[in-house]
C-alpha cells in the first residue's frame, strides 16, 4: 500500500532575461563541456578492468546520471518559461521584477527583495521566487499600503515603503 499525495502545484514559467540567459549558458556548459569531460573520464575509468570494486567507474556514473538529469530539466523546462521584458507603466504598484522593501509593523524591522521566477531564486541576493507566500501577498499592492502574509513563522503584517524596476 502506497501513500497517495496530490501532486507539487507547478511552478510559475516566467524569468528575468538575466536569469533566462543564465540558465542556457548552464545547459550549454553542461551539454558541451561537462558531460564529454565526464565521458571521457568514464571511459579511462571503465577501461581498467573490474568495475565491481572500481571506486572511480562508480563516481562518474553518478556524475553522468545527474548531468543528464539537468539537462533533460533544462531541455524541457527554457522552451516553457516566458521572458518578462521592460517594467510596468504604474512603478509604485508591486509586480513581477520588481525591487521591494517591506517593513514588519509589529518589530519595525525592514527587508529588501526582488521578487523573480522560481528558476532563479537566491535567499542571499535577497531574491525571492513569485510563488512564495510572501510574494503572492505583496503583489499588486501599492506604495504606503500594508498586508498580511501567511509566512513559517506565523502571519505577519508589513507595509510597503518602497518599490523599484531595474531596467535591466
Amino acid at each position: 500500500m502506497t501513500r497517495w499525495r496530490p501532486p507539487a502545484p507547478r511552478s510559475t514559467a516566467i524569468i528575468t532575461r538575466e536569469g533566462f540567459e543564465k540558465l542556457k549558458s548552464e545547459l550549454d556548459h553542461l551539454w558541451h563541456t561537462l558531460r564529454p569531460e565526464v565521458v571521457k573520464a568514464l571511459a579511462a575509468a571503465a577501461a581498467e578492468g573490474d568495475r565491481s570494486e572500481n571506486a572511480e567507474y562508480t563516481y562518474r556514473k553518478k556524475q553522468l546520471g545527474e548531468i543528464d538529469r539537468r539537462v533533460r530539466y533544462l531541455s524541457k523546462r527554457i522552451p516553457s518559461l516566458k521572458v518578462a521584458e521592460g517594467s510596468p507603466g504604474d512603478r509604485e504598484t508591486v509586480f513581477f521584477g520588481a525591487v521591494i522593501e517591506l517593513e514588519n509593523t509589529q518589530s519595525g524591522e525592514t527587508v529588501r527583495y526582488r521578487i523573480v521566477g522560481p528558476d532563479e531564486t537566491d535567499a542571499k541576493r535577497g531574491w525571492i521566487s513569485i510563488d512564495s507566500p510572501l510574494a503572492r501577498a505583496v503583489l499588486k499592492k501599492k506604495l504606503d499600503d500594508e498586508f498580511e502574509a501567511e509566512l513559517p513563522g506565523g502571519r505577519t503584517r508589513f507595509a510597503v515603503i518602497a518599490v523599484e524596476y531595474t531596467d535591466s
